[in-house]
């Protein structure tokens, strides 16, 4: 027992040693700044069908977004495929399509590998010669997050992991690569192993830059005159939006087949506002899960937001807030091995001005 606390206390000091000059630092008034805001999106159906209110218990897949600490709950592998209609009716028809598989590696070891990629269509190239829409054609971004981590089980209470993620942006003529790390850690305890805490430190990692041939342009030396000559434009690098969340659960116990989950979660935004989230899930022998949640933030109830839904209030930053919702049935593959399972998720989020956000996965786990 005192060596898992001394686990605890020295996880909780390099996480808080890691956030205090990035995750507190966050400036509002430089909300928008931030890069690879692609990042505080949750690609999985099942933990954002409560607004990642249950960090602190998120297993599986799943826990490669919420809490990584959390993979260590796969027996021997998992694999999940989602897709998500991200911000539904602004125009473009935005995807969000992920993969991932997790593998135990030892006793107390599971690494984990997921591709995150966006399909974003097709955007009107406007220049300067040629301002009105279609005359030069178009062009699609390509956005995709690469994610390997690897998580360890120091005891029966205490989990702790890191993930590494590769972030690619780019368009035909400008691209931008960058790194960043997350740390996490998840205890649990109780008389059941139904109260559980979790702390997460996201996307710390070096600034990012584009470059590429989008940034040179052609221009005269002189009005007037035919000679030119190549200009390139300079770019300032973009931090990364680092993220502090600390979230906790209580598993309320039925009848051995019944639980009711009563989650929370705080997460501190570098440079938007800092979110609440309190989420119920319900669950029948595993078999069955049915969960909500509401996430909170400064200037939500607002009545210009409630009147209009239009982003008229300087206070409003995020794109999630408000209710979501969202269900996943599991179906056991093997009477002999009750690990092997066929799970189906969706989830629903509301989002500010847009038609909310639908996700749908499949997870096989053995």
């Amino acid at each position: 027992m005192k060596k898992s606390f001394r686990y605890i206390a020295l996880s909780f000091v390099i996480l808080l040693g890691l956030s205090a000059p990035q995750a507190f630092a966050g400036n509002k008034d430089r909300s928008g700044q931030a890069g690879a805001s692609e990042l505080l999106i949750n690609p999985w159906a099942a933990s954002s069908g409560w607004g990642n209110a249950g960090m602190s218990s998120v297993h599986g897949l799943d826990a490669i977004f919420g809490n990584v600490a959390g993979i260590t709950s796969c027996h021997t592998l998992d694999v999940n495929f989602t897709h998500t209609t991200w911000l539904q009716g602004i125009g473009n028809d935005t995807r969000i399509s992920s993969f991932g598989v997790l593998a135990r590696v030892g006793e107390s070891s599971v690494l984990g590998l997921s591709l995150m990629s966006f399909s974003i269509g097709s955007i009107d190239i406007t220049t300067t010669q040629h301002p009105d829409p279609g005359t030069d054609g178009t062009f699609k971004p390509n956005l995709m997050n690469i994610n390997l981590c690897f998580a360890k089980s120091f005891s029966n209470s205490i989990s702790g992991g890191v993930n590494l993620k590769i972030i690619s942006e780019s368009i035909k003529d400008m691209s931008g690569v960058g790194v960043a790390i997350d740390a996490a850690i998840q205890y649990v305890t109780g008389p059941y192993d139904n109260i559980h805490f979790g702390v997460t430190l996201k996307n710390i990692g070096p600034t990012m830059k584009f470059s590429g041939d989008g940034l040179a342009l052609r221009a005269f030396l002189t009005e007037g005159s035919s000679q030119q000559f190549t200009m390139v434009q300079r770019v300032d690098d973009f931090e990364l939006p680092t993220q502090l969340s600390i979230a906790a659960a209580y598993d309320f116990l039925f009848a051995d087949v019944n639980r009711i989950t009563l989650a929370g979660n705080y997460s501190s935004n570098s440079f938007t506002n800092d979110q609440f989230t309190l989420g119920l899930e319900y669950a029948w022998k595993d078999w069955f899960m049915i969960r909500a949640g509401y996430t909170y933030e400064k200037g939500i109830w607002t009545k210009n937001y409630w009147r209009s839904g239009i982003v008229d209030d300087d206070n409003c930053m995020n794109i999630n807030r408000g209710l979501s919702a969202g269900v996943s049935v599991q179906v056991p593959l093997s009477k002999k091995n009750e690990n092997m399972k066929l799970a189906f998720d969706y989830s629903y989020r509301d989002t500010f001005v847009f038609n909310g956000t639908h996700s749908v996965g499949a997870r096989f786990i053995f």
